[in-house]
């Protein structure tokens, strides 16, 4: 059961996380939400921008401290990983960060601590271009294959690896990876949350079954680009590409940050299970 006004923490104030802060505290009260904690690696960083009774300074004990009918992970998957359970016997858990789910036995312990508390799992579609249309021919049986493509400059991504770290500018376009989301997610922890999304979209293909690519692209000074290829049955096929615009050295495209907006207000309680939102 939710209150009249929704309570909604919000774990990590990054660029993301401060955009939704911000607009909980001015738009909020017009649209039943209003803050509820806020929290952050380096609680330093909130001083003079979080009011102090909004800041939390331990995630381990916030179902002690605090009340909240929502809360909103937009920091690292390390976070879903750790607090995830938690945050499900305390509230509906909206993870940001859906590219820890490509971690099997964390996918199914969420689901199972979502349906044990009877509250939901949000997934956002953030960059995700027709996931709830993946969702529905996922539901319906004739979803038969997803890829998806996403290209951006190199200073964008921010890999576990040293696959980037050799780039030059001007160098033009290098696959950097091309299999399984699966495979991906932990690779680029931080860049594939569309991919993840998606996966969970197509839930019958499931993270192994859907297939990604990411491309470092020199061209791509100003924008993300997000190629979506949908088959289904009897040649039924769709193919979206959405550019996002985004500065150098951004992970996350300007427009995403309208999405999740839209995807936090959504967030009101679907029933113990995942939910692309």
């Amino acid at each position: 059961t939710v209150s009249s006004s929704q309570r909604v923490g919000v774990v990590g104030f990054g660029h993301l996380g401060q955009y939704l802060v911000e607009r909980i505290l001015k738009e909020g009260a017009d649209l039943g939400l209003t803050l509820a904690f806020v929290w952050n690696r380096d609680p330093a960083k909130l001083k003079g921008l979080v009011p102090d009774e909004f800041i939390l300074q331990d995630l381990s004990i916030l179902h002690k401290q605090v009340r909240c009918d929502l809360i909103v992970e937009v920091c690292h998957p390390q976070i879903v990983k750790e607090f995830g359970s938690l945050f499900l016997s305390h509230a509906h858990f909206m993870a940001g960060s859906p590219s820890a789910l490509s971690d099997a036995s964390l996918n199914q312990e969420l689901r199972l601590a979502a349906h044990k508390h009877s509250r939901t799992l949000y997934v956002p579609s953030g960059a995700l271009w027709g996931g709830q249309d993946i969702q529905r021919m996922n539901e319906s049986g004739k979803l038969k294959g997803v890829f998806i493509r996403m290209s951006k400059h190199p200073s964008c991504f921010r890999l576990t690896g040293e696959a980037l770290s050799d780039w030059k500018e001007g160098e033009g376009r290098r696959v950097l990876f091309s299999g399984s989301v699966a495979e991906l997610c932990p690779l680029a922890p931080n860049n594939v949350n569309t991919m993840a999304a998606a996966a969970v979209a197509a839930g019958a293909l499931g993270f192994a079954g859907v297939r990604g690519e990411i491309v470092s692209d020199t061209a791509l000074a100003d924008s993300h680009l997000v190629e979506v290829e949908v088959t289904g049955c009897d040649g039924f096929s769709v193919n979206a590409v959405r550019r996002n615009p985004a500065a150098l050295g951004a992970v996350t495209g300007s427009a995403t940050y309208a999405s999740f907006w839209s995807s936090v207000q959504v967030c009101k309680g679907h029933g113990g299970r995942v939910y692309l939102c």
